[in-house]
């Protein structure tokens, strides 16, 4: 029986929990590109937040890392080349940019709290991946 879907849904569950507990033990809203926005201007985040971030980025780096090579992912590698992955990960910088936050911010925080910002952000995101993957499947590159 394959088990990509369970290790979906326990990464879904994973992320959940660390979110409201986040949210309930610092008060701020998990998202990636605001906590790694504000560790870039530090003007933004005051000095009590710097520790906070700067662990959630260490265990954002960290923990696939890790997992990578102890855990039940090792021996995965990227389906595509280093170029592709910077380019994609620039992509995904900038959007985040563009839409005021990130997949985690409101996909996770903001439908969960029924923000309609969050839900128009997510059903774009959703959308755009949508067409993605046809592109890509289109053109070969999937």
């Amino acid at each position: 029986m394959p088990t990509d879907w369970m290790l979906g849904l326990l990464g879904g569950l994973m992320i959940g929990a660390a979110a409201a507990a986040f949210l309930f033990g610092v008060g701020q809203v998990m998202g990636a590109s605001g906590l790694i926005a504000g560790l870039l201007s530090p003007a933004s985040a005051g000095p009590d937040r710097r520790i906070e971030r700067i662990a959630f980025v260490v265990g954002l780096v960290a923990m696939p890392a890790l997992l990578v090579h102890l855990g039940p992912a090792q021996g995965f590698a990227p389906l595509v080349g280093w170029p592709v992955l910077i380019l994609a990960g620039l992509l995904v910088g900038f959007g985040s940019r563009v839409a005021n936050g990130c997949t985690s911010g409101h996909g996770v925080c903001g439908v969960s709290r029924l923000a309609p910002r969050g839900i128009a952000a997510t059903a774009t995101y959703i959308a755009f991946g949508v067409v993605g993957v046809l592109v890509a499947r289109w053109a070969g590159w999937a």
